[in-house]
C-alpha cells in the first residue's frame, strides 16, 4: 500500500475519494490500509485504472504473487566451438547490476549457422556459472521471423504470454500493446530475470519485449541484423559466421562416432567441406550417415558434391531442410532484391563489388550498393573486404536454384553479357593505364547498354583493381565461355596481359586465362584471335619453366601469323620464341629470333617491340662475352624504354647494363645501375622484376664484400619470389640456410608484348 499512499499524496486525495472513484465502501478501503485485509486483485486494477497508474500497481499485485517462470528450452546436446563468442556473451550477461548500461546482447547470422544453439547454450551457461545473477527465472519466446508461418508473432501476443507467466491475471491484462509494455517493464523493475527473444524479425517486433532496468537480460537472436535496435539501446552484437574445419568435423564426429567407427578422417573433412561449416547441415549430414551405417560413404559425398543435388542431399524426414531454411529468409524480400539475389549467382568468382554488381544488374552503382546492403543486412549475403560481398557456398546453390525457376534464358544471357562486358572493358582500361605504349590487337565492340567499366587515372589505380580482381578472371573468362561469349573470353584474357607480365601473382593465373582464351578462340574459328592467345599461352609456359611446350606452342602461333599475314603478330611470336631460346641457352637461335622480330617490329613502328626484341640480342652478346656489342644495344633499348615510359623495361635493361658491368669486374658501376633498376621496377608494380634487381643486387653486394647488406637484399628477394610463386625461392632460402653457395642461375628475360 505504500506506492498507493504516495500516489494518493502527491495528487492531494483522500482514501474515501478512493472508494467513491472505484466503487468499494470507504470501511473495506481502511481495513487494506491498515493491513487487516488483502487487496484483491480486481481492487488492484480499479485502483490502477482509477489513478492512471500505468500498471505500476498491477505489477506490485504481480510481484506479490511470486511466480518464477523458467521458459528456457533444454540447451543443445553436444554444443562444439564457438569459444570466442561464447565468452562475449558471458561476460555481457553476467556483468554486476550496478553497471548502468541495459544487458543485451543480439546475434545474427545466416540460416542455419546455429544462432538459437549458441543463445539457449549461453542463456543455461550463465544461469549455472552465476545462480544468483537471475534469480527470479526465465522468459522465453520464438517470435517466428523465418518460419513456415507467414506471420510472425505480434510484441501485443507476446507481452500477454509473458505477463500471465509473470503472475498477472488475465483480466488485469491491457487490450492495447503500448500499455501491456509499460505494464510488463514495471512487472519487471523489481526483477532479476533472463530473457531470451528467438528468431526475431525487425527491430520493431523486438523493442516492446525490452525491460526497462538493468536488473534483467536480454539475449536476441535473428537473421537480420537489427540496426534501428542498436540504434536506440546499447546491444552487444554478435555476427555469427560459419564454423572452421576443425569444428565442422568435430560436430560431425560427434554424432556419426556413436555409430561408425570406419568413419576415415578425410571422409569426415570432405563431408564437412560441403557444408559450408554450416551447423544445420552437419547435423543434417550427420543424421543420414548415422542412419545408414551400412552405406558407403562415398555416395554421399558424391551427392553433395554435386551442386544440382546438394540441397536435396541436405535433408532428412525429420528436419528441417537447408533449401527450406534459406526459403523462409528468401520470401521476406521484395522483388528487386529477389532479382538481384538470383542475378548475383551467376558471378562465379569468390568476390563482387559494387561496381560488378552495377552491370550485372543494370542499375546505377548507388542503387546496387544499397541493395547489396539490404541483402547483407538478411545474411543472404556476406561482405567481404575493400567493399565487396559473397555468398556462403550454400546460399549461392540456393540462390542458383532460384535464378533457374524464375527466370528464362534469354534472361541469364543478357545479365552474363553486362557482366562479362564490364570485366572486358574495364580489363582493357586498365591495360591502357598500365601499358599506354603498347600497339594492343584489341579492338573492343561498345560496351552493351546498362554498362559502364571503371577508369583509371594512374597505373597504381589500375594495378589495385587488378589485385582484387585477380581471383574473379578465370571464373568470369569461363562464365563467356560457358554463355558463347567467346570473342569477350579471348579479349578479355589478352586485356590481362599487361597485369599478368608483372608476376604480381603466379604464374598459373596467366596460363590459366590464356588456356581459356585458346578455347575460345578455336570456337570462334578466328585465327588471327588463335594466334595472338597461342603466343600469351607460350609465355605462360615459359614462366613456369615449361620450355618444350612454349616452343611447340610457338611454332603454331607463329605459323598461324605468316597464314593469315598478321606481321606484327609474327614479330610478337619470333620474339617470345627468342625469349625461350635464351632460358634454353641456345644462343645462336635467340640472335637469329630477336633479329627477325627486330625488322618485323621495325616496319610495324612498334617501339615497345623493338626494345624487347634488343633485350635477346644483348642476351646472345653477353653469353658470346662480346661486352661492348651488349653494352650498345642494353644503351639502344634502354632509351626506347625512357621514350615510351614503360618502367618495367627500363628497369630490365638497367639490370642486363649491371650485369656487363660486373662480368667487367666494376662490381661498384653495377650497383649503381641496380640501384637505379630497383626504383624502376618498383615504380613499375612488378613484383618479379623486384625480386630480380634484388637477387641480382645481392650478388653484386656480395662480390664487395658486404655480406650482412647482401642477405638483406636476399631475404627481401625471397619473400617476393615466394609471393609470384617462383623456383628461385628455393635456391635463395638454401643459400641462406648455408647449404649452397651464392645463388646465381641464369637470368630469365622478360616478356613485354
Amino acid at each position: 500500500m505504500e506506492e498507493l499512499q504516495r500516489i494518493l499524496t502527491r495528487r492531494r486525495m483522500s482514501w474515501r475519494k478512493l472508494a467513491e472513484m472505484v466503487g468499494y465502501d470507504p470501511s473495506w478501503l481502511s481495513k487494506v490500509k491498515n493491513g487487516w485485509a488483502a487487496p484483491s486483485p480486481d481492487l488492484v486494477r480499479r485502483c490502477d485504472e482509477a489513478l492512471e497508474a500505468g500498471g505500476a500497481l498491477l505489477a506490485l499485485g504481480a510481484a506479490g504473487q511470486t511466480r518464477r517462470p523458467a521458459q528456457l528450452p533444454a540447451p543443445p546436446g553436444g554444443f562444439i566451438g564457438r569459444g570466442h563468442e561464447l565468452l562475449r556473451i558471458h561476460d555481457a550477461l553476467v556483468q554486476p547490476i550496478a553497471e548502468p548500461e541495459s544487458i543485451i546482447v543480439a546475434i545474427d547470422g545466416p540460416p542455419g549457422v546455429g544462432k538459437t544453439s549458441l543463445a539457449l547454450r549461453c542463456a543455461h551457461d550463465a544461469l549455472r556459472m552465476d545462480p544468483q545473477r537471475y534469480p527470479d527465472g526465465q522468459l522465453y519466446v520464438n517470435l517466428r521471423g523465418y518460419t513456415s508461418d507467414e506471420h510472425p508473432f505480434a510484441p501485443g501476443r507476446v507481452l500477454e504470454e509473458f505477463l500471465l507467466a509473470l503472475g498477472v491475471p488475465a483480466q488485469d491484462i491491457p487490450p492495447e500493446e503500448d500499455h501491456r509494455a509499460r505494464l510488463y517493464r514495471s512487472v519487471l523493475a523489481s526483477r532479476q530475470m533472463l530473457i531470451v527473444l528467438d528468431n526475431a524479425a525487425t527491430s520493431r517486433q523486438v523493442e516492446p519485449l525490452l525491460p526497462g532496468t538493468t536488473t534483467c537480460g536480454v539475449v536476441i537472436t535473428s537473421r537480420r541484423r537489427l540496426t534501428a535496435l542498436s540504434m536506440r539501446v546499447t546491444v552487444e552484437r554478435i555476427e555469427l559466421g560459419p564454423m572452421s574445419d576443425s569444428e565442422s568435423v568435430q560436430v560431425l564426429n560427434w554424432v556419426i562416432g556413436k555409430s561408425r567407427v570406419d568413419t576415415a578422417e578425410h571422409d569426415l573433412a570432405t563431408l564437412a567441406r560441403w557444408c559450408g561449416g554450416l551447423p544445420l547441415a552437419l547435423r543434417i549430414v550427420a543424421e543420414r550417415v548415422s542412419a545408414h551405417r551400412h552405406h558407403s560413404l562415398g555416395d554421399l559425398i558424391e551427392e553433395l558434391a554435386s551442386e544440382r543435388q546438394r540441397l536435396d542431399a541436405l535433408a532428412t524426414e525429420e528436419s528441417i531442410a537447408i533449401r527450406t531454411a534459406f526459403a523462409w529468409s528468401y520470401r521476406d524480400l521484395n522483388p528487386r532484391q529477389a532479382l538481384l539475389f538470383h542475378q548475383l549467382s551467376l558471378h562465379r568468382g569468390p568476390h563482387i563489388s559494387a561496381e560488378a554488381t552495377s552491370a550485372l544488374a543494370g542499375l546505377p552503382v548507388v542503387r546496387a550498393r544499397r541493395l547489396l546492403g539490404e541483402l547483407t543486412a538478411v545474411h543472404l549475403l556476406e561482405s567481404a573486404p575493400h567493399g565487396r560481398y559473397h555468398f556462403h557456398d550454400l546460399i549461392r546453390v540456393y540462390a542458383a536454384e532460384r535464378l533457374e525457376a524464375d527466370s528464362t534464358p534469354a534472361d541469364r544471357n543478357e545479365v552474363v553479357r553486362r557482366l562479362t562486358d564490364w570485366y572486358l572493358h574495364t580489363a582493357y582500361a586498365g591495360s591502357l593505364a598500365l601499358a599506354p605504349f603498347r600497339l594492343s590487337p584489341l579492338t573492343p565492340a561498345p560496351p552493351c547498354p546498362g554498362v559502364t567499366p571503371l577508369r583509371f587515372d594512374s597505373e597504381q589505380a589500375a594495378l589495385a583493381w587488378y589485385d582484387l580482381e585477380a581471383p574473379n578472371f578465370v571464373p568470369i573468362i569461363r562464365l563467356a565461355i560457358d554463355y558463347q561469349l567467346y570473342q569477350t573470353a579471348w579479349q578479355t584474357a589478352i586485356a590481362l596481359f599487361d597485369y599478368l607480365r608483372l608476376l604480381r601473382t603466379s604464374g598459373g593465373l596467366w596460363l590459366a586465362t590464356s588456356t581459356l582464351a585458346e578455347k575460345a578462340a578455336i570456337a570462334l574459328g578466328d585465327r588471327r584471335a588463335h594466334g595472338w592467345v597461342t603466343t600469351s599461352l607460350a609465355e605462360a609456359y615459359r614462366w613456369l619453366h615449361q620450355y618444350e611446350r612454349a616452343h611447340r606452342v610457338l611454332e603454331q602461333s607463329l605459323a598461324l601469323q605468316q597464314e593469315i599475314g598478321d606481321r606484327h603478330g609474327q614479330a610478337w611470336a619470333s620474339a617470345v620464341m627468342g625469349f625461350v631460346a635464351v632460358d634454353c641457352g641456345r644462343l645462336h637461335d635467340a640472335h637469329t629470333y630477336a633479329g627477325q622480330a627486330l625488322a618485323l617490329f621495325e616496319e610495324a613502328g612498334d617501339r615497345h617491340g623493338q626494345a624487347s626484341a634488343l633485350f635477346t640480342l644483348a642476351d646472345a652478346y653477353h653469353g658470346w662475352e662480346r661486352p661492348a656489342d651488349t653494352m650498345k644495344v642494353l644503351t639502344r633499348s634502354l632509351n626506347l624504354f625512357q621514350a615510351i615510359g614503360n618502367h618495367d623495361g627500363q628497369g630490365l635493361a638497367l639490370a642486363k647494363i649491371a650485369d656487363t658491368h660486373a662480368a667487367r669486374g666494376d662490381h661498384e658501376r653495377a650497383l649503381e645501375c641496380l640501384d637505379l633498376s630497383l626504383q624502376a621496377r618498383r615504380l613499375a608494380g612488378s613484383r618479379w622484376g623486384e625480386a630480380d634487381a634484388l637477387a641480382r643486387r645481392g650478388r653484386t653486394l656480395e662480390a664487395l664484400g658486404r655480406e650482412e647488406e647482401a642477405r638483406v637484399a636476399w631475404r627481401e628477394a625471397l619473400a617476393l619470389y615466394e609471393d609470384v610463386d617462383d623456383p628461385r625461392a628455393r635456391e635463395i632460402r638454401d643459400y641462406l640456410d648455408g647449404s649452397v653457395p651464392t645463388p646465381g642461375g641464369r637470368v630469365l628475360t622478360r616478356p613485354a608484348w
